[in-house]
């Protein structure tokens, strides 16, 4: 009542039931409720400051994070740059790029080939690639598996991250006269893709990078070129003229373990 007296507005409905606020109650509330968060978030700066927390940097990523490559550059970056702010963005190389130029991402790991005036490239590492199937696919008894010997399979990918890229991998590899491959797009991530492979309707096509995880009944064997394993080529993207400290701690870690 003492606030209802100072701001001279009657906020609740009294009744021997209880109080329920008015409608100018409930703008007062949402407006309080606002300033509390308010509140929280400058005492969480605040705390961050003494904590020595500094620095922010956005990364974007559309490979698995199951192990591999990946995951071992971020979990470095985050072990030896501790009081850095790190924020992984997953997503399409077409979505990626574009937060590259819209500055909300600072640097993205992608297949090698995204091109776009003011945005930088350097090659990283090679992940073989992988045909994923059940246990009593005939595929299986064969000593390699080659391109063509996946024409008559189906495959299902995710619409987003690597997805579109192994989709057009694979019309490329196996698209023929009168032919084209079966390929169903999921609006899911790479583990669900995976699980609809005991459906034994489907076989997935993946990286080296998702074997990190142990998936029951389900084999990842490598695809031949005519001459070499089949492979997927990734580079690192940044936008030209991004200052961020963060970014070069980064840059400096990449140039570490992949010399240039």
């Amino acid at each position: 009542m003492l606030l209802e007296e100072r701001l001279g507005v009657k906020l609740f409905e009294r009744t021997t039931r209880g109080a329920e606020p008015t409608e100018n109650g409930r703008v007062v509330i949402e407006q309080a409720r606002r300033i509390v968060t308010d509140i929280d978030n400058l005492q969480t700066t605040a705390r961050n400051v003494s904590y020595g927390l500094h620095g922010r940097i956005a990364v974007g990523y559309c490979s698995s994070l199951m192990s591999g490559n990946l995951k071992h550059i971020f979990t470095e970056y985050l072990t030896r740059f501790p009081d850095v702010q790190f924020d992984g963005m997953e997503a399409s190389p077409e979505k990626l790029l574009h937060g590259l130029q819209a500055q909300t991402v600072d640097v993205a790991i992608a297949p090698i080939g995204l091109e776009e005036a003011g945005i930088k490239s350097r090659r990283l590492w090679s992940e073989q690639l992988m045909v994923v199937m059940l246990d009593d696919n005939h595929l299986l008894k064969e000593e390699r598996i080659y391109w063509q010997a996946l024409r008559r399979e189906v495959f299902v990918v995710p619409s987003g991250g690597l997805g579109p890229i192994l989709g057009n991998l694979l019309s490329a590899k196996l698209t023929e006269q009168g032919y084209r491959p079966n390929i169903i797009y999921q609006d899911t991530g790479l583990e669900s893709v995976l699980s609809m492979i005991t459906a034994k309707r489907f076989v997935s096509i993946a990286t080296e990078a998702s074997q990190g995880v142990i998936w029951p009944d389900l084999h990842f064997r490598e695809i031949y070129d005519p001459s070499s394993l089949a492979r997927l080529d990734f580079a690192l993207y940044w936008r030209e003229g991004n200052e961020n400290p963060a970014l070069k701690h980064f840059f400096k870690l990449i140039e570490e373990r992949y010399p240039g």
